[in-house]
């Protein structure tokens, strides 16, 4: 049996029951109210950042960019949102869709290059990790990225929930607005691909792991 190993912290548990304390500055920052849409930015910001660097690299020099890009693209959206989720959530997904778009350019300008930038591949360790356990996870972060934009979207989407940001099954069907029966069916057909392309991702091999 396969099983992927999963590289962000397990998400919080959703609750649709529970009021979201970010809803009301979201409303009004939907109508195009700047004061509620600066202070719903800075709420979300360290949610926007941490998922542009878990699925571009931390220290990718095209981050910065793509978090503003994403904090523009959570307002333009914002008049579509239609509370299947949270705020944090939907502004995240958001994110992972601009992050993705943006790894995927980079990945055809790569073809193009000589060269390749090790910022691209590198992560900044944690404090609780040895250089060598860093320089691992980072490998297999790095495999896991090159992965994702080999995938069908709706695949490297969930891929990028489940997995890079550590949504649970359920919280990524709440994000998504689908059946947690979809979430699965595409994780395992997501899984399927990664199976077909490991032979020209070597690297890849040891984000799958054989279970006794």
């Amino acid at each position: 049996m396969l099983r992927l190993l999963r590289f962000g912290p397990k998400g919080a548990e959703v609750r649709p029951d529970q009021q979201d304390p970010l809803l009301a500055a979201a409303n009004l920052a939907a109508q195009g109210d700047k004061r509620a849409q600066r202070t719903l930015l800075v709420e979300l910001g360290p949610a926007l950042l941490r998922t542009a660097r878990g699925i571009l690299g931390t220290a990718n020099p095209d981050v910065e960019d793509v978090l503003q890009e994403a904090m523009a693209s959570v307002i333009a959206a914002l008049p579509g949102f239609r509370g299947e989720c949270t705020i944090r959530h939907f502004a995240s997904r958001v994110a992972a869709q601009v992050a993705l778009g943006a790894r995927r350019r980079a990945r055809v300008r790569a073809r193009y290059s000589a060269t390749r930038s090790d910022d691209e591949l590198a992560d900044v360790a944690t404090s609780d990790s040895s250089p060598a356990e860093s320089a691992e996870a980072a490998r297999r972060r790095a495999a896991l990225r090159e992965l994702l934009c080999a995938l069908p979207e709706i695949h490297s989407e969930v891929l990028a929930l489940h997995v890079v940001l550590g949504f649970t099954v359920d919280e990524t069907a709440l994000t998504l607005n689908v059946p947690v029966n979809t979430v699965r069916s595409r994780l395992r057909r997501a899984l399927a691909s990664l199976r077909d392309t490991l032979q020209e991702h070597p690297p890849a091999l040891e984000i799958l792991q054989e279970e006794a």
